[in-house]
């Protein structure tokens, strides 16, 4: 539980900060007890040596004890009733020599005893005074109890105060997860999630929020596309059903000239079931996504799917490319998917073969497009999709025939999945090329748009952000 990893986290921090406290205050304070201790010590028997000195005896003291020692070594309890205690080794040189000090430790029993042996002078031996640490040891007793117990108080106080308040700050998080686990649940993308504040658990829930945006409008997408593919198929496999079910029924007994007319509508209507299918599965794969994006010279793609279409159609496909001079390579050349390009192109050629008279041109023209254009597209569905990239031109691709053209009501419309015109219902395809053409490009950052040429015919076409030489971008 990730409250619990945190209030444990945040304790273990504050221990150690207070373990560290601790310790150093501790050495700190045994440091100072212990020299206030020696200093009461040299006093004392600075004390007694000089009440010795005057030939008085001094007074007695319940946490020390005094005696002397003798050049000979026998030891003479200055305080009657009071038994000996032993002197630390080294004490008798100093009382035949009668100069001198000695700082030591005994023990007797259970208590631990600070002695100083001061030297009397030469021939007097030397002071032995003894002071009791039962005192210091019963304060550092009492210090490491009050340590313990407080530092065990503030970290119950910490580990309380930090499961609240991380309870607080987690709270909105903890509602996030269950909105999560609702959607899980109920496959409900329309689910409601907390509001969203300024912190980082809110940028996470407002990133939360454009996902779950993205998945409704991807559901969406893919519930129209279903229905609309089920419309779409329903007119051939009906007419399929229809002419085979006739055939079935007539079992030869057709004339040659109807029989053959119902086996040409099969074929025909199996080829354009084949055809939706074919661009449906396209449509719903994307199979150009695994394309890296190259340089490309769109004048020269252009080129090659006319050519293809003249060999094909016998149509007259006229290419040009504006800009001639030094910069012409230059303005030409797209950053795009060769194969998405190539799909493109030809999309756009095929619908203007199609709704054209026969015996008039189809025009391609390449050329450097508008500011403008380029980072919001001019008419249609430019301006959706496309990823603008500041500071990059934009090359321009247009397509026009001779055709109806395509009113203004229409200019957002052609680019819908399986929209058809008013007036090419009759007209075979399945709806879906200029549709192939705008998420392509759209995909490679580029906008898409359609309306009426110079000639009155149908203009449609598509921008790309140009290729921008190394030496430039560096």
């Amino acid at each position: 539980m990730l409250r619990t990893r945190i209030t444990l986290v945040v304790v273990a921090a504050t221990l150690l900060a207070v373990l560290v406290s601790v310790v150093s205050s501790y050495r700190g304070v045994t440091g100072m007890v212990a020299d206030q201790f020696d200093r009461a010590l040299v006093d004392r028997a600075d004390a007694v040596a000089a009440v010795l000195d005057a030939g008085r005896v001094p007074a007695e003291r319940p946490d020390t004890a005094e005696q002397l020692l003798l050049p000979d070594g026998t030891v003479r309890p200055l305080s009657p009733g009071r038994a000996a205690l032993p002197v630390p080794p080294g004490a008798l040189a100093v009382a035949r020599s009668g100069e001198g000090r000695l700082t030591a430790e005994t023990t007797v029993g259970d208590r631990t005893f600070g002695v100083l042996v001061l030297g009397r002078g030469e021939g007097h031996g030397a002071l032995v005074v003894s002071q009791d640490y039962a005192d210091a040891e019963r304060m550092d007793q009492e210090f490491l109890g009050r340590i313990g117990w407080t530092t065990a108080g503030s970290a119950a106080a910490c580990a309380a105060l930090s499961w609240l308040l991380i309870g607080r700050i987690l709270r909105p998080m903890r509602r996030l997860a269950r909105a999560a686990e609702r959607i899980s649940s109920t496959q409900d993308l329309g689910t409601a999630l907390p509001a969203a504040g300024r912190d980082e658990v809110g940028r996470l829930t407002l990133a939360f929020e454009v996902m779950l945006d993205a998945l409704r409008r991807s559901r969406e997408a893919q519930q129209r596309l279903v229905q609309n593919a089920s419309h779409e198929l329903r007119t051939p496999l009906t007419s399929v059903r229809g002419s085979a079910e006739l055939l079935q029924r007539a079992r030869g007994r057709l004339a040659p000239e109807d029989e053959e007319k119902i086996l040409g509508t099969l074929v025909t209507e199996s080829v354009a079931l084949d055809e939706l299918v074919r661009e449906l599965v396209e449509l719903a794969t994307d199979r150009q996504a695994d394309e890296d994006q190259v340089p490309l010279d769109l004048a020269a793609a252009a080129e090659d799917c006319a050519d293809r279409f003249r060999r094909r159609t016998g149509r007259v496909v006229d290419v040009g490319a504006a800009g001639a001079g030094p910069d012409r390579d230059g303005a030409v050349v797209v950053l795009a998917r060769p194969r998405a390009l190539h799909r493109c192109i030809d999309n756009l050629l095929a619908n203007a073969v199609k709704f054209s008279p026969g015996d008039t041109p189809v025009t391609v023209l390449v050329e450097s497009a508008p500011a403008d254009e380029g980072r919001g597209g001019t008419g249609g569905r430019g301006g959706a999709g496309g990823r603008a990239r500041p500071g990059v031109p934009y090359v321009r691709l247009v397509v026009r025939d001779l055709g109806p053209g395509i009113g203004p009501e229409e200019r957002d419309a052609v680019f819908d999945r399986f929209y058809r015109g008013a007036g090419t219902q009759s007209t075979p395809g399945s709806g879906l090329g200029l549709a192939i053409v705008h998420d392509l490009v759209t995909a490679d950052g580029g906008t898409v748009f359609a309306g009426t040429g110079p000639g009155g015919g149908a203009e449609v076409g598509f921008t790309l952000p140009r290729a921008v030489p190394a030496a430039r971008r560096g």
